[in-house]
């Protein structure tokens, strides 16, 4: 027997300790192998990706129109000046974040920028005691069936789309935005 640091080994165990050891490298080598093959793999597809645009930048805007009971609305009717095109809903936490700061932008910009807010709400007082309250001087419909939304394949809330006076998407923003940022009302500005 040895005795080392106050554990005990039988040294007839040595060669079996001796081959699991190898397995146990051998299967180590595999993981890090495989994880410096999956590594290389996530960089040269991000790599790939870093300069590429949403596919509908630089493209006309999907048209729609939307009747929910209380207002219709149709985007191509919009022309003319720029669209902030939001969708969002009631129960979506950063959406209600970005509130205020959209508010505070068509404000500012007045009529010289329209924002288009389209909930997907299923659950019209939940969004009409919402709008009511939180969303003054902002142009909003409600569309619970998400068939707007799914024209710009947008599944995920809130995402916002800027669209040029002439109908063409510009810019596409995925999660909450500060709207009053300066940059931001500068850009909806130069369009």
């Amino acid at each position: 027997m040895i005795e080392t640091r106050g554990v005990t080994s039988v040294t007839g165990d040595c060669e079996f300790c001796v081959m699991e050891a190898q397995g146990a490298s051998r299967y180590y080598r595999r993981v890090k192998r495989s994880t410096t093959y999956l590594l290389l793999s996530i960089a040269l597809l991000l790599a790939a990706c870093k300069n590429s645009q949403p596919a509908q930048i630089g493209t006309e805007a999907p048209t729609f129109t939307i009747n929910d009971g209380h207002k219709t609305v149709n985007l191509k009717e919009l022309r003319g000046k720029p669209v902030v095109l939001n969708f969002w809903a009631t129960w979506c936490a950063p959406c209600i974040q970005e509130v205020p700061s959209i508010v505070a932008m068509q404000k500012q910009l007045g009529d010289k920028v329209t924002v288009l807010a389209v909930s997907i709400d299923v659950d019209d007082d939940a969004y009409t005691k919402f709008t009511s309250t939180r969303m003054p001087g902002i142009l909003t419909v409600r569309d619970g069936d998400q068939k707007s939304s799914s024209l710009y394949g947008t599944y995920g809330w809130p995402e916002t789309y800027i669209i040029d006076r002439n109908g063409i998407i510009r810019r596409k923003f995925i999660g909450a935005v500060d709207w009053a940022n300066p940059e931001v009302v500068d850009y909806l500005k130069s369009l």
